[in-house]
């Protein structure tokens, strides 16, 4: 069946709660964000900048400014006001019910494009745990299902291994090279961009981890 236009007003398959799926680190479910979420996302933020601050956009403030407790009221409601205009899919992952990382599908367009962009964080504790794995997984296969697009991009750089092995394990292909794309800890930073289409999907991402022995379904 070919995705058709959502009315005006509705985002497809939005919002919704996705999994579980269980992984080495742990059972991983995806969720909207809550205002309540301050406290553990702050925590895991404030803890982790050095596991990830060499890999996000340059913003202004600090560190502690922009991943402080009052930071995220704003934060949420921008996610929130996003979703509700079908331009974004914002979850929380979580691992065994507790905050872990988010994952975000942005730029979402319509018509005879059906595109968006993909990006994630997760706890350092839980790397290599397969927490993003699955959670690209859970989100890919929802995009291409209930969500009606098409394909979806991932742009990462060079330099972050952890990274480029979760896009490519969960089957996207490297597209090329963009110089100096993004600005990253203070400076342009070169990207790769990673892309996947439905076409590419049809066997569903969260089956291929459970068919490889890499996830199983809860």
């Amino acid at each position: 069946m070919t995705p058709t236009e959502p009315p005006v007003g509705r985002h497809p398959g939005w919002p919704v709660r996705l999994g579980p799926l269980r992984v080495a680190a742990g059972v991983v479910r995806l969720r909207p964000p809550r205002l309540r979420d301050a406290s553990a996302w702050s925590q895991l933020r404030l803890r982790d900048r050095d596991h990830l601050e060499n890999w996000e956009p340059s913003a202004p403030g600090t560190w502690a400014e922009r991943n402080g407790l009052l930071s995220w009221p704003a934060q949420w409601s921008t996610l929130r006001a996003l979703a509700r205009r079908g331009q974004t899919l914002p979850f929380v992952i979580t691992v065994d019910d507790q905050l872990a990382g988010q994952i975000t599908v942005g730029n979402v367009l319509r018509g005879s494009l059906r595109s968006a962009w993909v990006g994630y964080w997760v706890a350092s504790h839980l790397v290599g745990g397969g927490v993003a794995t699955a959670a690209v997984a859970l989100v890919a296969d929802h995009c291409f299902g209930a969500a009606g697009l098409h394909r979806l991009e991932a742009t990462v750089r060079p330099e972050n291994g952890a990274s480029l092995r979760v896009l490519t394990k969960s089957g996207f292909r490297e597209e090329g090279l963009f110089q100096r794309y993004l600005d990253v800890a203070g400076d342009w930073r070169d990207h790769i961009c990673f892309a996947l289409t439905a076409e590419e999907a049809t066997d569903g991402l969260v089956g291929r981890l459970v068919a490889g022995g890499r996830a199983r379904l809860v």
